[in-house]
């Protein structure tokens, strides 16, 4: 079976309309696909529209401050995608002159770009005649040819980069790349697959032999790790103490509240006897305001167990340089992790 000339037919009939695709603006089209990794659609569409809203051009982004970009970025997760996004504006404006790069090999310079985002850009903004491999495309190409070896071991790689190189449209690359990655989102989907609905279906391997849920194989993931921490939001008259994560954890750079991690679940008894956070009361009255709220969030690796105390003060704690003293009706002024956002609004 010819594939391509049925699969460009299919899309050119049932493509959504999304406002990335009605541009050729290397810019937007490279906003687009940051956001929409580990992303939703619906959501990405909101943040896609918010981020070019405040940052509208390569330059704009690049002479923002990475607070600005954090906070507009707040709730997407998986924050290294804004910060290299920053970097990379300012490469491209510092080092290019606000040029964007036009090619798949220079795309691949730039800070936080890897093969897909390099190739989607390239084939789509430049019309350059290379693949566009994301989740879907692997999805599609592994039940479309029978691939059976495990999902994004080197083998499976070298074999869909092959079949995605042969099935890019030479001349209308933006179409093929962006018609194989549809048909993943809309009908070859993870489960219960619309076989009936395919333009392809008359060729696929997988359908032929009823193995379409069973591929593409994956690899047992790997094991989930327990965090347990416990947020003391501690206010004094109207205002509560915030500090900046450090580097190299999860959510860098974000704002939180005075934090203390354990090795397993603790009680507030517990807790507050726990050396550091002592130190930080020096003595004075304190108390627990209501219940404590506690939520559980699934990262890749890791499972965080988060209790938040709101602890009312009479005087300044004993905190460590790092926490700033912030009013709460300023507190949209920071950057924080989706969690606690999701706590200051519940609350």
């Amino acid at each position: 079976m010819d594939f391509l000339p049925a699969l460009i037919r299919w899309y050119r009939e049932y493509q959504r309309a999304l406002p990335w695709r009605e541009t050729s603006d290397p810019y937007a089209i490279w906003v687009s696909e940051v956001i929409l990794q580990q992303t939703r659609m619906a959501q990405g569409m909101e943040y896609y529209l918010r981020f070019l809203r405040r940052f509208p051009n390569v330059q704009s982004l690049a002479a923002a401050r990475e607070e600005e970009v954090l906070k507009i970025w707040q709730g997407l997760g998986y924050y290294s995608r804004a910060r290299n996004m920053h970097a990379a504006a300012r490469q491209i404006v510092l080092e290019r002159n606000g040029v964007f790069p036009p090619s798949f090999r220079e795309l691949q310079t730039l800070k936080g770009v890897g093969l897909y985002t390099a190739a989607a850009v390239a084939s789509i903004a430049f019309r350059e005649p290379v693949p566009a491999v994301d989740g879907n495309v692997n999805r599609v190409l592994a039940r479309l040819f029978g691939i059976e070896e495990p999902l994004l071991t080197p083998g499976f790689v070298q074999r869909v980069w092959a079949l995605a190189t042969s099935l890019t449209d030479p001349v209308r690359p933006d179409l093929s790349n962006q018609a194989w990655m549809e048909l993943g989102a809309l009908v070859c989907t993870p489960r219960q697959p619309d076989c009936l609905s395919c333009p392809l279906q008359p060729g696929c391997v997988a359908c032929a032999r009823g193995i379409q849920e069973r591929l593409p194989v994956r690899l047992p993931k790997t094991g989930v790790r327990p965090r347990y921490l416990h947020y003391l939001v501690l206010s004094l008259q109207d205002s509560v103490f915030l500090r900046r994560r450090p580097q190299g954890d999860i959510w860098q750079g974000l704002f939180e509240f005075p934090l203390v991690e354990t090795s397993q679940m603790a009680d507030l008894a517990g807790l507050m006897q726990h050396p550091e956070v002592s130190g930080w009361f020096d003595s004075q009255p304190w108390r627990v305001q209501g219940q404590p709220v506690c939520y559980r969030h699934r990262l890749t690796h890791q499972l965080l167990h988060v209790w938040f105390y709101e602890v009312k003060l009479t005087r300044m704690p004993r905190l460590p340089d790092e926490y700033i003293m912030v009013s709460r009706s300023s507190l949209d002024d920071y950057a924080i992790p989706r969690l606690i956002d999701k706590y200051l609004t519940e609350l």
